[in-house]
């Protein structure tokens, strides 16, 4: 799934901004600072994520001010703007990427240096999953400096309170609480099928406590079939919530008309119209009724199917290096310390893998509990979506995302879905 944001930049402003930034970044002064230049940096952060990121720019510039650091924002068209940069022979500097898969394509066209540099900080402050994620042919390549957490489950504290039930540890669990909630008289949940991207998130939580971290690897890069058994139970799995239509708010029908933000509000309203809702971290800031953490709303892993592990599926925005310079080094060192990452933490709307930030850094109990457990978490997955190809894992109205949302429609068709999901992998991964 992508992340939907709002590009601050035409394509066509961006890309001269690029050229013009290009012609600038040689430009430096050796004799006055040890490390010194003008670095260009195009990326996916754009409104108070810019914001944000220039404070820790400013604070890295402050410590290097022999540097000059120009950021442009091209939000959802980083991967056609940086596509049409690198062709013209005109990169960036630097770059921050949304998809890992896109960062694997740079690495495999020689387009990115290798940040081999960075890595002892990295065996420090990061979990090996996050290292792997930006491994390519050995190297690494990408570091991800911003992170979110999807598994995760935002609920009503009147719903549970009212029903007299507690957050679950267990699917079995969640199940039976989710009858109880039905018998109370609020459904139990909530569920974003109008985009289609959520219901691609529930299966990959799911896949990861039925099939293992090691069946998801092999899924993800499409060396096993979706046609595989383990996919399947998977989805029989999802159906137990899909197909109970009685305990989803507004039905099926209501449910595929639900964007994010419709399904957030019916848990977050007063009285709750809804139990539950299945999103990541960035479930708070979809909501447009207020809503108070702890007291009006609150979160909890999502539970362990059958004796699984603790485990993490989320995403990520890629740092990625397309000129190697002394500046570029350096910036990119700093990024990797527990301190950059802890100035964004502290102004909220931030989750970082690195787990040298103090769980103190982050402003609110809620943020803290979701962020710490990513960058801590032993088993983590990048979203699986995201490192398909954009006409599989990427688009509305096609591949997983529309197959899915038939699934909501029709969850008894385990064997049908399977096979779909099996024929719109196999044709993008082709591609």
């Amino acid at each position: 799934m992508s992340r939907l944001r709002i590009s601050l930049l035409v394509l066509g402003a961006a890309i001269a901004s690029l050229t013009a930034l290009a012609s600038t970044a040689g430009a430096t002064s050796h004799r006055k600072y040890a490390v010194s230049g003008n670095l260009s940096w195009v990326g996916i952060w754009s409104g108070a994520e810019q914001k944000h990121f220039q404070a820790v720019l400013d604070a890295f510039q402050k410590k290097n001010p022999g540097v000059k650091v120009k950021y442009t924002s091209a939000g959802d068209n980083v991967p056609t703007v940086l596509s049409t940069a690198v062709a013209g022979g005109n990169p960036p500097d630097l770059a921050s990427i949304g998809q890992p898969g896109l960062v694997k394509q740079f690495a495999a066209r020689k387009a990115i240096k290798p940040i081999d540099f960075v890595r002892p900080q990295m065996l420090k402050y990061y979990t090996p999953s996050w290292i792997t994620l930006g491994t390519s042919g050995g190297k690494l390549y990408g570091m991800v400096f911003k992170g979110a957490n999807k598994s995760t489950i935002w609920y009503s504290v009147a719903a549970f309170k009212n029903a007299g039930v507690k957050p679950p540890a267990t699917w079995t669990q969640l199940l039976a609480n989710a009858k109880t909630l039905r018998a109370s008289g609020t459904p139990a949940f909530s569920i974003d099928g109008g985009d289609g991207w959520p219901l691609t998130d529930i299966f990959e939580n799911v896949y990861i406590r039925t099939a293992g971290a090691s069946k998801y690897d092999l899924l993800a890069a499409h060396r096993l079939k979706w046609t595989d058994p383990s996919v399947k139970v998977a989805l029989k799995t999802m159906a137990q919530i899909f197909g109970d239509t009685g305990n989803i708010y507004g039905g099926t029908t209501g449910a595929l008309q639900a964007l994010l933000a419709d399904s957030v509000n019916a848990v977050f309203s007063t009285p709750p119209k809804a139990a539950m809702t299945i999103e990541g971290d960035f479930v708070p800031t979809a909501a447009t009724v207020k809503a108070k953490p702890l007291t009006g709303y609150n979160v909890f892993p999502f539970p362990s199917i059958l004796g699984s592990p603790p485990s993490v599926v989320g995403g990520g925005d890629t740092v990625v290096m397309f000129k190697d310079t002394p500046a570029a080094r350096a910036l990119i060192s700093y990024l990797a310390t527990p301190e950059a990452a802890t100035i964004w933490a502290k102004l909220g709307g931030f989750s970082s893998p690195n787990k040298g930030v103090p769980a103190s850094a982050y402003p609110d109990v809620l943020t803290r509990i979701t962020a710490t457990a990513l960058a801590k978490a032993k088993i983590f997955r990048f979203d699986m979506s995201d490192l398909a190809p954009a006409a599989f894992g990427g688009t509305a109205g096609q591949g997983e995302w529309k197959i899915l949302q038939d699934f909501l429609k029709n969850p008894k068709d385990i064997d049908g879905t399977a096979s779909k999901l099996e024929s719109a992998a196999a044709a993008a991964y082709k591609k």
